[in-house]
């Protein structure tokens, strides 16, 4: 799993529209569970960084997961997006 996002992290970085589909798409990957067990704080850290990066449709998608996440988890995925567009 690690492996998986740290590729698809990797190869997201290299150029525009592209890598908030990448981020967009490992969001969902992590809300639904595809390949890998459901993370609904990776999911919305994932779609948090989507969408700063200008992906309207991972900003929706944000939105209506953080209406299912506690408080506790939320803090914690916004922290994760942060140290992630801090460290990139």
């Amino acid at each position: 799993m690690a492996r998986f996002e740290m590729n698809n992290s990797g190869m997201a970085t290299m150029g525009g529209e592209t890598r908030a589909d990448t981020f967009c798409e490992m969001g969902l990957m992590y809300a639904t569970g595809r390949g890998c067990d459901v993370d609904l704080v990776s999911a919305h850290k994932w779609l948090n960084i989507a969408a700063i990066k200008g992906s309207d449709r991972a900003a929706e998608l944000r939105a209506d997961l953080a209406q299912t996440m506690s408080k506790m988890q939320l803090a914690a995925a916004l922290r994760a997006a942060r140290e992630w567009m801090t460290m990139h």
